[in-house]
């Protein structure tokens, strides 16, 4: 006889219902006082979890703070449930609101921004993992797993964040905001391609076949996309806008994306990449109202996406820095990170034909590492590739450089003047938040 499993506990229950409570209230706050500063709310979401984890909670109320986030890997996995249904939704809407046209018009571009902003960082991040103190490194890791991951780590963009900056800044309808975001997909695609194998060759697994095969369902994945899931979208888009009602629209964007990113993970590759892909194909379904797809815009910008910002903070403890080995070790990773970024993307974009306030604006756009970085970092920490303090500098840098981000970015757009193409786009834009919601600039 099957026994049914018993539902959560009432205090579970109770501990993981403050936790989102209390966790999408700060990250409201904070990133509302953020947007006062003309900086993206992501910032000061982000900075709801550090204020709440290791770093400051539990400093000022370590009673408190061990209740509120006990050491039980089943309550954060709760949390982590939540924010990961967040995150995947958000990388949706960016693809929903990627103008396709402009991709493919641009492509060479793109390439060549993504090329310069691979290559150069990755190098760096290599050389640099080589360079960094021993007593950073765990004991027992290979050195050159330990900077090919730091290479790794130097080379991300983060989607989440970038898709959030340019939104919270009115910037994605510009044609440097789209082309942001397809450079950041090619490189966190190769990111992610990475990761695998450096994983692999932690656990001394790594063959010429699991390269081949990773790569090999990235390339299944783009041709299922561009064959068969075009005319699936379409159809079920279409038969939900049937409906004088936005609920049906609204919930078969989320099943797609959803089910769309099983897949890709399912395959062994990030689960965003597939929600980015399932939002490309939404968006050019064709007679998708954008005023219907608004109220999931609304849920997921304020209230499913900033727990999952929140959450990535938790895992952070800024008092690692107290070292002075750990400060000058993040001093060196950050500079590395920063430069070889901005180098890389700039090289690309003047290569690529662009004028300087372009290339500039695309190197500080991809600079903004944000949770996927964390993400990275995260997968680092539990193969035991970095260390509790190389988790924390790797997290710094994801900070830094998403705060960085808006000030260059907004200097720099300010002198790129707006198209024609780019108005109409704007216009589109705008039809989502006919129902009364929009985004601090």
């Amino acid at each position: 006889m099957h026994t049914p499993i018993a539902p959560i506990g009432a205090h579970n229950l109770l501990v993981f219902l403050l936790q989102v409570g209390l966790m999408l209230a700060l990250a409201l706050a904070l990133g509302a006082l953020a947007a006062r500063f003309r900086l993206p709310a992501v910032v000061g979401e982000l900075f709801a979890g550090v204020v709440l984890g290791p770093s400051i909670l539990a400093h000022v109320a370590p009673d408190f703070q061990r209740w509120l986030f006990p050491a039980d890997p089943g309550q954060f996995h709760l949390l982590d449930a939540v924010g990961q249904i967040g995150v995947l939704l958000l990388v949706g809407l960016t693809g929903i609101h990627m103008d396709l046209g402009l991709v493919r018009k641009r492509a060479a571009t793109a390439a060549g921004v993504s090329a310069g902003g691979l290559l150069i960082p990755l190098g760096l991040g290599i050389a640099t993992g080589f360079l960094l103190p021993k007593a950073i490194v765990p004991e027992g890791t290979d050195m050159t797993v330990f900077a090919l991951f730091m290479g790794v780590a130097m080379c991300v963009s983060a989607i989440p964040v970038l898709a959030k900056t340019l939104i919270d800044m009115k910037l994605l309808h510009r044609n440097i905001g789209q082309l942001t975001l397809t450079a950041g997909m090619i490189d966190d695609a190769f990111g992610w391609f990475m990761l695998s194998i450096v994983s692999a060759m932690a656990v001394n697994a790594v063959t010429t076949g699991t390269v081949l095969t990773s790569l090999a369902y990235l390339m299944v994945i783009v041709v299922l996309a561009l064959t068969v899931g075009r005319p699936l979208v379409r159809g079920a888009m279409r038969l939900a806008a049937r409906s004088p009602e936005a609920g049906p629209t609204v919930g078969t964007a989320v099943v797609l994306i959803v089910l769309a990113s099983a897949g890709t993970h399912a395959l062994g590759l990030e689960s965003v990449f597939g929600a980015f892909v399932m939002g490309m194909l939404i968006g050019s379904a064709g007679r998708v109202d954008p005023a219907r797809l608004a109220p999931l815009r609304t849920v997921t910008l304020y209230g499913l996406a900033p727990v999952f910002f929140a959450t990535a903070g938790l895992r952070m403890d800024l008092t690692a820095l107290a070292r002075p080995p750990v400060l000058l070790a993040d001093l060196a990773v950050l500079a590395v990170a920063i430069v070889g970024k901005f180098l890389g993307a700039y090289a690309g974009a003047r290569l690529s034909k662009l004028n300087r306030w372009e290339a500039l604006a695309l190197g500080a756009g991809l600079n903004a590492r944000g949770v996927i970085e964390v993400v990275v970092a995260m997968v680092g920490l539990r193969l035991g590739i970095l260390s509790v303090e190389a988790y924390t500098l790797v997290v710094l840098v994801a900070i830094v450089t998403s705060l960085m981000t808006p000030p260059i970015l907004r200097a720099a757009m300010s002198r790129v003047e707006q198209t024609a193409d780019e108005e109409i786009r704007e216009t589109a834009h705008r039809a989502w938040t006919t129902t009364g919601t929009s985004t601090s600039a």
